[in-house]
């Protein structure tokens, strides 16, 4: 069974063995067509993701109220996910009751463009969005006139041009790195655009179809659909490879880079470190995200850490090591 925690009061109840106001961590593994979906967060008269899951989620487990959850990756508007994470703090005693036909009473309360791998309580120290190592997103993209499956349409953006994939990955090799995306991101108030991008590269699938696979530990508004956008003139030979690392050195958002369409775009995988380092890694994203929102003055020294292996899968230049950061306020040293 997952971890109770404590809120701040102490009152018990006397049937009941732990703290009337404690929680359980409950992890949802999950994936949805996010065609008809106004993206992951709730909005105000807008169908989200979220607004169904957390209404149905509450209704399954006789809450009060919609569940309140945590995502991983919130996806805009139209983009899919296959390999969705989220957690919700739920009553132990909803939980205990409800909890084992949850998944069952899901797939039927839930729309069809929804559904719930999995439902179960979390390790001490889950946490869906600062407990990640990293997500990946694919991006998929038909370039020949013959080979478009209209069966496919909703997630496989229409190329009508031929893309060299050789030049796209040219120009994605020279992103890699832990750098500052403001080019290719849309900006949010206090949000950092710094980010660890881990893997960037295209191949072709059975079906002939340009797959794109971009790993890093995290993503700002817009930042794939940006960089494909930005790596698509270069397979159409209207740019050099060289291009989209020019774009991103100029750190403002280029009107020459198009932000592609959403349908084409879909969340495959979040990875966690073992169950024993998941509060270790969920406080160094807290710090670190912190410290870049702040727009704080460091210097990083590279730290090697039990959480630092991690293998994105890439080719083999590009099998990243996550390099954990200890950040040191202040100047950086003379030398």
């Amino acid at each position: 069974m997952g971890s109770l925690r404590q809120l701040p009061s102490q009152t018990t109840h006397s049937h009941f063995p732990v703290a009337e106001n404690a929680v359980i961590r409950v992890r949802i593994d999950l994936a949805y067509d996010g065609t008809d979906f106004s993206g992951w967060a709730t909005q105000p008269g807008q169908r989200t993701v979220q607004g169904e899951l957390s209404r149905v989620l509450g209704h399954v487990l006789r809450l009060p109220e919609p569940a309140r959850l945590t995502v991983a990756g919130r996806t805009d508007t139209g983009v899919h996910a296959r390999g969705q994470v989220a957690h919700a703090d739920l009553p132990p005693a909803a939980w205990e009751e409800h909890g084992p036909a949850a998944l069952r009473r899901l797939a039927r309360a839930l729309p069809p463009d929804i559904r719930v791998r999995a439902i179960a309580p979390a390790p001490e120290g889950f946490d869906a969005r600062f407990a990640a190592l990293w997500r990946r997103y694919a991006y998929r993209i038909c370039d020949h006139p013959a080979a478009a499956d209209p069966l496919r349409r909703r997630d496989t953006l229409w190329n009508p041009r031929p893309l060299d994939l050789a030049a796209m990955n040219e120009a994605a090799s020279l992103l890699l790195g832990e750098r500052d995306f403001a080019a290719f991101c849309r900006r949010r108030e206090g949000a950092t655009t710094v980010r660890a991008l881990r893997r960037l590269d295209w191949q072709r699938d059975a079906d002939s179809v340009a797959v794109g696979v971009v790993v890093a530990d995290a993503f700002c508004h817009n930042m794939v659909r940006a960089l494909v956008g930005a790596l698509l003139p270069v397979g159409e030979g209207s740019r050099p490879p060289s291009w989209p690392a020019q774009v991103l050195a100029a750190a403002v958002r280029d009107p020459a880079v198009r932000v592609v369409a959403p349908h084409g775009l879909c969340l495959e995988e979040v990875r966690y470190p073992d169950e024993g380092q998941l509060a270790a890694r969920a406080a160094v994203t807290r710090r670190v995200r912190g410290l870049r929102g702040a727009g704080a003055r460091c210097r990083r020294v590279a730290l090697h850490h039990p959480l630092a292996e991690v293998d994105v899968g890439g080719t083999r230049h590009q099998i990243a090591v996550e390099r954990l950061e200890l950040v040191i306020l202040g100047g950086r040293r003379r030398r």
